[in-house]
């Protein structure tokens, strides 16, 4: 069974910074590009953030200059550090293999973040 775990979310000023964390099995980390989701109350699930094995990064054009994608392939993990977030950014941020390179549905529980003064 494939997981993704992730954590670090929480209640955060705007113009603060957090960051979140995604564990998964090495053998998904080291054969597919991973990325960020997230998914606001009342909207889809959004891509955020894309980055392939080798560490080439995408992201969508509201968390650029903001958001940074990152991984650590010795501990099959990925990160995202949020700076400067907004109210906007207020959603479930889940972490999957791209799914447009391996589509699946075995998302985690996501971690909340919430983004208020």
């Amino acid at each position: 069974q494939v997981q993704f775990v992730e954590s670090g979310g929480g209640l955060v000023q705007p113009g603060g910074s957090l960051r979140l964390s995604c564990v998964t099995s090495r053998r998904i980390f080291s054969i597919y590009p991973m990325a960020w989701y997230r998914q606001a109350p009342g909207k889809q699930r959004e891509l955020v953030a894309q980055i392939t094995t080798s560490g080439i990064t995408n992201y969508e054009d509201s968390v650029k200059g903001r958001f940074t994608i990152s991984r650590d392939n010795a501990k099959n993990t990925m990160y995202l550090q949020m700076n400067s977030p907004m109210p906007e950014d207020t959603a479930v941020y889940y972490c999957n293999a791209d799914q447009r390179y391996y589509p699946n549905t075995f998302w985690g529980q996501g971690t909340q973040v919430f983004v208020s003064s």
